[in-house]
């Protein structure tokens, strides 16, 4: 490989940065000349927006700040590369500035969407003889992508949810008052629900966990929910509770849009969900008359870097240097995938994938997983998530505030 460019997508994750560093640490080592990183991905790149990544991270000390860095150092995007017919020349713009900067590689971090890039740009190459090679490299702190057995920023993002529901339930019972606060937690998860399953792992000898948990992967009881909640609060003076986002009843209808059906849509088509701890906040209210609170953590639990787990920090280093050692070995339309290995001792080692069988294919949480009775995780799931939040690598604090890594 002569020059490489690497690129950020999707919604980011407090590990994303990581994987840069792994990419750069990697070429570097196997002697490539330029790392080019993309300025908000594909999308900059169209605009010949790029940086050299030696402006940055030639020195171990901004190599350390970058992997403390949250949010996406090179920025993000959500653009989606339209089907190639009628659309040939967007094709072209991009291997011809692939050309003109002498790039061998397009490396590309990202989730589902991300990955579809990946697909399609290496299936043109193959089909218009072009040299350039492409690799993915799996980010979400969703956990949705197929095969890997988990995603980088999956780990970290457990860990800020269980810490922080974890305060929230200590704060809900400071009052002991007769009538409890009824607090419902909106966690991120469209479609699957492992972020939500993650409220799971607050629950300890010091902590009673939340009382219950609803995913999308089990339809939505509205009237069921209402009489949990009411035999809840007959029995304890706080009651917490960790919802999805995206969690929808039987006919398919999501729960934030049981008070409003016109949601905005993104540039992939999804809808914008948010609002479903409120929209149940305020059903009970009326309903109960009980006091009630909704937290939305949103982009918090993928900002956290202070809270991030350094086993998810090394593994997002782990998969961005793997990918370069694949691409150095002529591999293409690949994307790089976390193996766990099977013994008692947790551990993981990398391999990699093609691309066809993991772009735009959403992995849910086993329903064997799922304890739909009492509305909670059963032990599979503890087992299979705990590793993952392990360990912590302390923020570089000046002034008494932690200090990132940001482009000039």
């Amino acid at each position: 490989m002569k020059n490489i460019i690497v690129g950020q997508s999707g919604g980011p994750t407090a590990v994303i940065n990581s994987s840069v560093a792994g990419v750069y640490k990697k070429a570097k080592e196997l002697g490539v000349k330029k790392v080019y990183g993309m300025v908000h991905g594909i999308e900059g790149f169209l605009k010949e927006n790029i940086i050299d990544l030696d402006e940055y991270l030639d020195n171990e000390e901004n190599f350390e700040l970058l992997k403390r860095t949250p949010s996406a150092f090179l920025g993000s995007c959500r653009y989606k590369l339209p089907v190639v017919e009628g659309n040939e020349e967007i094709y072209e713009k991009i291997f011809e500035l692939l050309d003109k900067y002498e790039i061998d590689t397009l490396f590309y971090i990202g989730g589902n969407d991300s990955m579809d890039t990946i697909k399609m740009l290496s299936d043109y190459a193959k089909d218009h003889n072009k040299h350039q090679l492409f690799m993915g490299v799996p980010k979400t702190i969703d956990n949705d992508l197929g095969i890997t057995d988990h995603c980088p920023g999956y780990g970290s993002a457990c860990k800020y949810i269980a810490t922080s529901l974890k305060e929230i339930i200590r704060d809900n019972s400071s009052f002991g008052v007769e009538k409890p606060t009824i607090c419902i937690v909106e966690i991120m998860g469209r479609h699957a629900g492992w972020l939500t399953a993650a409220a799971s792992l607050c629950k300890d000898n010091d902590c009673e966990g939340v009382d219950a948990i609803y995913l999308p992967e089990v339809p939505f009881d509205l009237d069921k929910f209402l009489n949990k909640v009411k035999t809840l609060a007959k029995k304890k003076s706080s009651v917490v509770i960790a919802i999805s986002e995206g969690i929808q009843t039987k006919d398919g209808k999501f729960v934030c849009e049981l008070n409003d059906d016109d949601k905005k849509v993104d540039a992939f088509g999804h809808k914008q969900l948010s609002g479903s701890a409120s929209t149940l906040a305020n059903i009970v209210a009326k309903e109960t008359g009980l006091k009630t609170r909704a937290i939305e953590f949103s982009t918090l639990q993928r900002a956290a870097t202070h809270l991030a787990s350094l086993t998810d920090i090394n593994e997002a280093q782990m998969v961005g240097e793997k990918a370069v050692e694949e691409a150095n070995n002529g591999k293409t339309g690949m994307m790089v995938i976390l193996v766990r290995n099977d013994s008692e001792e947790y551990s993981c080692t990398t391999d990699i994938y093609d691309i066809h069988n993991i772009a735009n294919v959403e992995k849910k949480i086993p329903l064997e997983w799922i304890d739909e009775k009492n509305n909670y995780m059963k032990d599979e799931y503890i087992k299979y998530a705990k590793p993952l939040i392990q360990g912590e690598l302390l923020p570089i604090f000046k002034d008494g505030v932690v200090t990132h890594l940001v482009r000039k």
